[in-house]
């Protein structure tokens, strides 16, 4: 399996000088609002998908005039911004942003910087020789089963102000789902979220999703509750290859539009995910989360506590930093946690002046 195993940036949006080194099954990222969670996501993102070639041609790499073009439009395309210098750190006079990533077989690996003056510009510093072998997977806060019906064909044709994250994974929705023996060995993990769901996800000849419920019918997506909506994208992900055996997952707040019930069910998910094979990234701020994660890793014996990294960031001086460990009670600084602490003193504060 091919794994990301560090990256390297220097004057990257909110971030001066940051080296990350990651697990080779489960990186949680936690941080406060504006510490540059997202940010890490998108970017470790862009560059995954950047280095996965979807023509299926492995090797060689294309010229680097060409990986370059390539490399900033997925950088514009993720971030959105004016002009590719526009995520260089704010500083007075010029900048220039600086990023390696590295993964744990070397022709994989590659690095690059562009100037604030760049529009969409990249200078490859070290070339990788080789394209990925399996597409990434972006999962954003919201849900996006709804909003399928025509929007690959809708954001092809016309310019929409929409992150190229949401483009991506609409196009792995729509693959076929799997069939013969792999569509067998699937069924372990995709039973337990069809018990959540209550059904099975399927995709109309219309271009629509469905949850079709037995002894009911078919229920359109647009009439299930959010939460639901986001465990039937990982379903679909999972029936059609794309999230089994192998991969990478980016996920933002999981448990967005969650109750804590649904986040336990999710918790449970990343963990079966990351047994099966799948290599995810998420970022969260919510201590039920993370409490949930740590409880299903302690029970496991099939994740070595090696394989997993805690990514806290916090803000300095308008400057994300950053302090990591294999374990999240290894990690000093949780804003979530400290703020839940604040809230139980005060709240037993209130009990008991009353």
């Amino acid at each position: 399996m091919i794994t990301l195993n560090k990256l390297k940036v220097e004057s990257f949006t909110v971030f001066d000088k940051s080296e990350f080194f990651f697990g080779s099954r489960l990186n949680v990222i936690i941080g406060e609002n504006g510490s540059g969670k997202t940010h890490l996501l998108k970017l470790l993102y862009a560059l995954v998908h950047n280095s996965f070639n979807s023509s299926k041609t492995r090797t060689p790499r294309s010229s680097k005039t060409k990986q370059q073009q390539d490399l900033a439009e997925d950088l514009i395309n993720v971030f959105r911004p004016d002009s590719l210098g526009r995520l260089v750190r704010r500083q007075q006079g010029r900048n220039r942003a600086s990023v390696a990533i590295d993964f744990n077989k070397t022709p994989y690996s590659y690095a690059f910087s562009f100037a604030t003056n760049s529009h969409t510009e990249v200078q490859l510093d070290k070339l990788s020789s080789k394209f990925l072998p399996d597409a990434p997977v972006y999962l954003p806060p919201r849900e996006l089963l709804s909003i399928f019906p025509g929007f690959v064909s809708l954001y092809e044709s016309r310019h929409l102000e929409l992150e190229q994250t949401w483009y991506d994974t609409c196009l792995l929705l729509g693959e076929p789902a799997l069939r013969g023996p792999r569509a067998t060995a699937i069924s372990k993990l995709i039973e337990p979220i069809e018990q959540v769901m209550g059904g099975t996800v399927f995709l109309d000849n219309s271009g629509r999703f469905y949850l079709r419920i037995p002894g009911i019918g078919n229920i359109e997506m647009h009439l299930l509750a959010e939460g639901l909506r986001k465990f039937a994208m990982i379903a679909r992900l999972i029936v059609t290859g794309t999230l089994f055996e192998k991969g990478y997952l980016f996920w933002d707040e999981p448990e967005a539009n969650l109750n804590p019930r649904l986040i336990k069910a999710a918790a449970k998910l990343i963990v079966e995910l990351v047994k099966s094979g799948v290599q995810i990234f998420i970022a969260t701020h919510n201590l039920f989360l993370l409490r949930e994660l740590e409880i299903l890793l302690a029970q496991s014996d099939e994740i070595p506590a090696k394989g997993c990294q805690y990514i806290s960031l916090y803000l300095e001086n308008g400057v994300s930093r950053s302090e990591s460990a294999s374990s999240l009670s290894h990690i000093k600084t949780i804003v979530a946690l400290d703020e839940s602490l604040q809230q139980s003193d005060r709240y037993l504060n209130m009990a008991r002046s009353k």
